[in-house]
Order: C-alpha cells, then sequence, then structure tokens
C-alpha cells in the first residue's frame, strides 16, 4: 500500500478520534448519550453551519456603499433553539439578523427535528411500530 493521501475531512475525523482516545486512557469518555462525544459534535457542527449561513446571507444582501448605520443589515444577536437529532437534543444559538430575513436552511425556522430523525420516525411507523413504541425508541 501506498502512503495515504491526507485531505481536510481526514484530518478533522483523525483529530477528534485522536482526543475521543486521549479522553478514554484519561478514565472516562461518553460517545453516546447526554453530553456523550456524538451530542457534542453534532452541536458544533450544527452551529458552525448557522454561523456559516449567516455569513453567506449578509454577504449576498449587502449593497455597495450601504454600511450598517446607514440602515444596512448586520447581524442581531441569537435566539436559543432546541434541536432533537440522532445523538440526541442539541441546544443552539441560531443567529439573527436586522432585517429579520435571514432563513437557515441546515435547521429551518420552526423545525424541531432532523431531517434524519424525521426519515428515522417515518421508517419506524412504516414497520408498524405504534407512537409509543416510535417514542421509547
Amino acid at each position: 500500500m501506498g502512503p495515504r493521501k491526507n485531505t481536510g475531512g481526514s484530518d478533522v475525523v483523525a483529530s477528534v478520534a485522536e482526543l475521543a482516545a486521549e479522553q478514554a486512557r484519561a478514565g472516562g469518555m461518553q460517545l453516546l448519550g447526554e453530553g456523550g462525544l456524538l451530542q457534542q459534535l453534532t452541536r458544533h457542527l450544527l452551529q458552525e453551519a448557522l454561523e456559516a449561513e449567516m455569513d453567506e446571507h449578509l454577504a449576498s444582501s449587502a449593497e455597495p456603499g450601504r454600511s450598517v448605520r446607514k440602515g444596512g443589515n448586520a447581524r442581531n444577536g441569537y435566539r436559543m433553539k432546541t434541536v432533537m437529532t440522532e445523538a440526541g437534543p442539541v441546544t443552539l444559538e441560531v443567529p439573527r439578523d436586522r432585517a429579520g430575513t435571514f432563513e437557515p436552511k441546515v435547521v429551518p425556522r420552526h423545525a424541531r427535528r432532523t431531517e434524519g430523525l424525521d426519515n428515522l420516525v417515518v421508517s419506524l411507523t412504516a414497520k408498524g411500530l405504534t407512537s409509543g413504541e416510535i417514542v421509547a425508541h
């Protein structure tokens, strides 16, 4: 086998794996469940995606020569939102803009579950599970 070619994505995965191994050697690392590594990673990835979406939104809606002081659009704080994900509940800080025109795509407005979790519920329903059994699952 020849030398492995590292890409940006595999470097990140290797770094996370190394951190997880260090925590496991130090005496404890929880992968799943409340406060687990997957839940923290999911929260971080969704948060960064929301920030990138806001940056893109503000850049695309910027008018030349129109600063924030002259009525241009800008960031305007955050609102808290808890989203059910495959890794468990994740609390996000969704950025807002002054004009109120920001529509996040990764976690749309009024969405309380990620698309993957919705697909899981539909799949379990199609297999004949009752709503109580799905909640327990």
